[in-house]
C-alpha cells in the first residue's frame, strides 16, 4: 500500500476532504470516496466521512492499495465507443476518467473498462496499458484510440510518431489572445523543480508546436482550435500557460479556476478542454478515417453561460 501524510495549510481549510484529497493527488474524488468508505483515509488519527470539512494543521494519513500485481483487472464501467473492428477501438473519453493504472488509480481507469468490453487486447504496450497509443489527461474528455492487436499498435504508433495522425482540440483559455490565429514554437521538457509538471524553461527539452486559431471570443476568456505539430505532455496546457493564457480550469498551469460573466464568477472544476477530433489511415485496410466528439456538458454550459453577457 501507498502511504501519504498530507497536512493542511491555512488557505486549504473548510473544503470537504474528498475534494481536497482529489485536488492534493490527482486521485479522481470517486477514488478517494471509495478509499474513504474503506477507512484508507484518517484525520488526525480518525475515520471520517466524505463530507468532512478540513481545517488548518489537520494531518491526513491516506493509504492507496498498489495495483493488484501488475494485472489489468476488468471493470463493467459506461463507456462511448464510436468505432471498433478485430484491430483497434475508438472511444470517446470522458472528464475525469484516467486512461489507465497506476499509483493512486488502480481501477475505475479506460482500460479496465475496455478490458472488460473487447474479447482481446494487444499484447505490446504494458501489462496495465496494452495497445495504448496516446493518451489524453484524466481531466481531459474527447477522442482517443486504443489497439487490440499488436500489428495495429505498432502501425498506429509509427503514425503517431511521424506526425501523420491528425488530432485537433478545442479549449477555452484565459483573457483576449491576440491575434486571431498564430503559432507556438517553444521546447517541452520535465520540469527540474517539480518534476510532476512539464516546462518551456527545462534544460533537457523537446522541440514542440502548438498551432490555434480563435473560434470565438469573450472578454475575459477565449475559445480557440489547437492543432498538435508535436506530441509532447501536457503540451496544449503548457504552451498556452507560458503565453500567458493559461486553460481555464488548469490548478497546474496558470491556476486561473475561474473565469468571469459579467459579474458572475463561475468556478471551473476542470481544465477546459477537449479532444475533438481524430483522423488517422486505418492500420489494416489502409483508409483514412476520422472520428470526432461534440463538446461535453460541461464547456457547453460555460460557453452558454459567456455568451449570455458577450
Amino acid at each position: 500500500m501507498e502511504k501519504r501524510e498530507i497536512v493542511v495549510q491555512v488557505s486549504e481549510a473548510g473544503q470537504r476532504v474528498d475534494t481536497f484529497l482529489a485536488e492534493k493527488t490527482g486521485i479522481t474524488r470517486s477514488r478517494i470516496q471509495r478509499l474513504i468508505d474503506a477507512g484508507n483515509v484518517l484525520v488526525n488519527g480518525s475515520v471520517v466521512r466524505r463530507n468532512y470539512r478540513v481545517k488548518e494543521n489537520d494531518l491526513i494519513f491516506l493509504g492507496v492499495p498498489r495495483v493488484e500485481n501488475g494485472i489489468l483487472l476488468p471493470e463493467p464501467l459506461p463507456i462511448e465507443v464510436l468505432f471498433e473492428d478485430e484491430h483497434l477501438v475508438v472511444v470517446d473519453k470522458p472528464a475525469g476518467m484516467v486512461v489507465y493504472p497506476a499509483a493512486g488509480h488502480s481501477g475505475g481507469t479506460l482500460m479496465n473498462a475496455l478490458a472488460f468490453r473487447c474479447p482481446r487486447l494487444a499484447s505490446v504496450g504494458g501489462p496495465l496499458r496494452p495497445g495504448v497509443v496516446h493518451r489524453l489527461d484524466k481531466d481531459t474528455s474527447g477522442v482517443m484510440v486504443v489497439a487490440l492487436e499488436d500489428r495495429a499498435y505498432y502501425n498506429l504508433v509509427e503514425q503517431f510518431r511521424e506526425r501523420t495522425m491528425r488530432r485537433e482540440y478545442v479549449a477555452l483559455v484565459f483573457g483576449d489572445l491576440k491575434p486571431d490565429a498564430g503559432e507556438i514554437v517553444l521546447p517541452i521538457g520535465r520540469s527540474e523543480s517539480e518534476r510532476k509538471k512539464m516546462s518551456t524553461r527545462a534544460r533537457k527539452a523537446k522541440h514542440a508546436v502548438t498551432r490555434w486559431k480563435i473560434l470565438r471570443r469573450f472578454g475575459s476568456a477565449a475559445l480557440i482550435e489547437a492543432r498538435l505539430g508535436t506530441g509532447r505532455t501536457h503540451q496544449i496546457r503548457v504552451h498556452f500557460a507560458s503565453i500567458g493564457h493559461p486553460v481555464i480550469g488548469d490548478r497546474t498551469y496558470g491556476k486561473k479556476i475561474s473565469v468571469e460573466a459579467g459579474k458572475r464568477k463561475i468556478a471551473v472544476p476542470r481544465q477546459m478542454l477537449h479532444a475533438g477530433l481524430l483522423g488517422f489511415t486505418h492500420p489494416a485496410t489502409g483508409e483514412y478515417r476520422e472520428f470526432s466528439s461534440p463538446l461535453p456538458g460541461d464547456m457547453k454550459e460555460l460557453l452558454v453561460a459567456l455568451s449570455s453577457v458577450s
